[in-house]
């Protein structure tokens, strides 16, 4: 296989194309889309968001030290991808997208948007300035979820949600199904199993097969008594 060296550069795809609400200490609301973003920490749980300081939405987040990291769908797209083609400097984003903001249950400036399966409320808690990004790191906070996607044993099927990812340019839709986490283990003791089911179904079939000659034996016996 042949291949090219390219100059460094961000190749790691696909990424969440995510829309991140936030607003400012006297309540001017802005959202921006954002794809540089990932979770660093399960506990406590902590999620990061570049983003350039050129951005209207970035004195917003440092200002208020909050943002809700709201996850997209395919209904979601196309105005996921507006939030991040235009300026809320000049652009009502809410007002242009159709998108209801929503209290946060636990920040004090930053909204949610309603339409979103999941918000993820975030406090900001460090900012590390990169160099065309900066990095702002905080923690989760609380999250909210759209019951429509809870199945009747309460478990939250989030993947019915028809969430989308970026890639080099494009917006994808996820889709099919490949595996579960953990299944390249699993596959090892479900061939096992399988072969255990198969040598258990063929022992049934020894017994069955036994019983029969047995029974063959035992009439045959009656035959020649009568005889």
């Amino acid at each position: 296989m042949t291949k090219q060296i390219w100059k460094p550069g961000n190749m790691l795809y696909p990424l969440p194309a995510v829309m991140v609400s936030t607003a400012d200490c006297g309540g001017n609301a802005n959202i921006i889309t954002i794809a540089w973003t990932g979770t660093v920490c399960t506990n406590p749980p902590m999620i990061y968001i570049s983003v350039r300081p050129e951005r209207y939405s970035y004195n917003m987040i440092k200002e208020s030290g909050e943002f809700v990291i709201n996850l997209t769908t395919r209904e979601l797209m196309k105005a996921a991808d507006f939030c991040g083609v235009r300026s809320g400097r000049d652009t009502d984003k809410w007002k242009q997208c159709g998108l209801t903001q929503k209290p946060a249950s636990s920040l004090k400036y930053a909204p949610v948007i309603a339409e979103s399966p999941v918000n993820i409320e975030c406090r900001v808690e460090k900012i590390e300035e990169l160099g065309s990004h900066h990095m702002f790191l905080a923690r989760v906070t609380a999250v909210q979820t759209d019951e429509a996607y809870m199945d009747r044993n309460g478990r939250f099927e989030l993947n019915r949600a028809g969430l989308v990812a970026y890639s080099h340019g494009e917006y994808l839709a996820l889709g099919k199904k490949l595996g579960t986490f953990g299944c390249s283990v699993k596959k090892n003791s479900q061939a096992h199993s399988g072969r255990a089911e198969k040598r258990t179904s063929s022992g049934k079939i020894t017994e069955k097969n036994r019983q029969k000659k047995r029974m063959k034996g035992q009439n045959t016996g009656k035959n020649r008594r009568s005889r």
